[in-house]
């Protein structure tokens, strides 16, 4: 019974999945990135420095910088916010979901996945810069933002807001799943290499249930524990994973020519499926780049961006700043080392398509560490999984309030509190599902929270354009007046918090 709901589930995604990362969905995350890095003038270049000197550079001189209370219970640092942003977009995406595009879209698939990369950091930038502008505080005096805000507020399509808080929903337990199914698959092969013996099935269940308990511990929290804990986890797997792939790399520097030959030569295959390296069509090879590309990186879901908006800064383009940098981590550091370390541990021509893609992401460590590297992946992977499982919870979580805030009294908390529970009981149960179907429908769930945003981006993207300019136009000394939230009141008490900061630094 269990196999025949499986196989109705994979049938249906499969015509779903077709339609939504059809040539027009690929256009549409392509011509939106390249749009607004027309309307930029491409920020994400001219930019790039500023938005290091933004991000990076005054978090380490903030690091031992103590908040008020006030901002304690409001807010998390843009770190913070940034650290659970990155944990939602580093994830196994970054390394089994890179391996996978490999294995099923040719080496070229890394090309695309470089361009999807580089007009997302602009896209990516502007969704922070909207989702700041057109955030709002809650009841408690939270602050709330996300791509069904300002698909709501600022494009007021509110019917549109609610189809995009629906599919980040959906989205939300895919992500989750996709992670979880990882975690488990990564662990149990990692028992069966120690021991024969062992019954994976029961160690993918096990797997899923430790998941699903921890996960509830930190979520419980909420943003703030979830920051605490992203802030923490993220700088040290990232660091571990680029310390390794650096390694693996330079042990086979003389084969890095050829796998950047691979990359680039097999970027624009006009062979038929039948031909050519594992027999790759150019359009598999783009489908499978952009697909994996945004899976890894978000931008374009306006998924990370409800992150972001929690952040205690009060101005739109700093934030929107941290969203450039995020792209470029992710992509152009951190994928960018796993296809390469994959490209110089093996011979292309002689791997299948079918090959498994999480068992091929350890053996690719394995081979260049033995059991060291076995173990580090049994580490490294888990760490990527779970950050973003819990990055997911709370942009799950922002979408169920969205949607039921309408809701007097306590009875939208109630809806939160069961998509709470709902998403813990299914990281559980995604622990033992086959891991094509948990990516098929994730990217199905990926590519419709997508569209709604992207066509929001387009709408909206003269407004991005403009609040782009008054910040920059600021720090060069204007006086104009400045534009930091769509809605008056808090415009002016964003303002004056400015002020206020300006004049204590003086």
């Amino acid at each position: 019974m269990w196999n025949q709901l499986l196989s109705a589930i994979e049938r249906v995604n499969d015509v779903l999945n077709g339609i939504v990362w059809g040539w027009p969905v690929i256009i549409l995350i392509l011509g939106t990135g390249i749009y607004l890095t027309i309307r930029t003038r491409g920020l994400q270049i001219t930019h790039f420095r500023e938005s290091l000197n933004s991000t990076i550079v005054p978090t380490l001189k903030g690091l031992g910088k103590k908040k008020t209370n006030e901002d304690r219970l409001r807010s998390v640092s843009q770190f913070e916010a940034f650290s659970t942003a990155i944990s939602g977009t580093v994830g196994t995406g970054n390394i089994i979901g890179v391996v996978s595009a490999i294995l099923t879209g040719g080496p070229g698939a890394v090309f695309w996945m470089w361009m999807s990369a580089f007009f997302g950091m602009v896209t990516n930038y502007s969704e922070n810069v909207l989702g700041l502008y057109f955030r709002k505080k809650d009841r408690n005096g939270n602050l709330s933002g996300g791509a069904f805000y300002y698909i709501a507020n600022g494009l007021k399509w509110k019917w549109l807001g609610y189809l995009a808080a629906i599919f980040c929903m959906f989205a939300a337990i895919g992500m989750s799943g996709v992670q979880t199914n990882k975690i488990s698959g990564t662990l149990a092969e990692a028992v069966s290499r120690i021991s024969a013996s062992a019954d994976t099935a029961t160690v993918r269940l096990i797997v899923g249930v430790i998941v699903a308990v921890i996960t509830a511990g930190v979520i419980i929290g909420g943003i703030k524990r979830i920051g605490k804990v992203a802030s923490m986890l993220v700088p040290i797997m990232s660091l571990l994973f680029i310390v390794l792939a650096l390694i693996a790399i330079f042990t086979h520097i003389t084969r890095l020519p050829a796998a950047f030959a691979l990359i680039f030569g097999k970027a624009f295959n006009f062979r038929a499926a039948g031909g050519g390296i594992l027999g790759y069509s150019f359009a598999q090879v783009i489908k499978k780049g952009m697909a994996r590309g945004v899976f890894s990186n978000e931008a374009g879901l306006g998924s990370s961006v409800i992150a972001h908006s929690a952040s205690e800064t009060r101005e739109p383009v700093k934030q929107g700043l941290w969203g450039v940098f995020e792209v470029f981590f992710d992509s152009f550091i951190i994928c960018t080392l796993t296809a390469l370390m994959f490209l110089t541990t093996f011979d292309i021509a002689s791997l299948s398509a079918e090959k498994e893609d999480s068992v091929m992401s350890m053996t690719m460590f394995s081979d260049n560490f033995g059991a060291f590297g076995t173990a580090a992946f049994a580490v490294i992977l888990p760490l990527f999984a779970f950050t973003t499982v819990i990055a997911w919870s709370y942009y799950g979580e922002k979408a169920v309030e969205f949607c039921f805030g309408w809701l007097k009294n306590d009875r939208s908390r109630i809806a939160v509190t069961v998509f709470k529970v709902v998403y813990v009981v299914l990281i559980a149960a995604s622990a033992t599902i086959h891991s094509e179907l948990i990516w098929a429908i994730d990217d199905t769930f990926n590519g419709l929270m997508a569209v709604p945003n992207l066509i929001c981006l387009l709408a909206l993207g003269s407004l991005v354009k403009q609040i782009t300019q008054n910040y920059f136009d600021r720090k060069k000394g204007k006086d104009v007046p400045p534009m930091l939230s769509a809605y008056p009141e808090l415009n002016e008490e964003f303002a004056a918090d400015i002020r206020t900061e300006n004049e204590e630094m003086k």
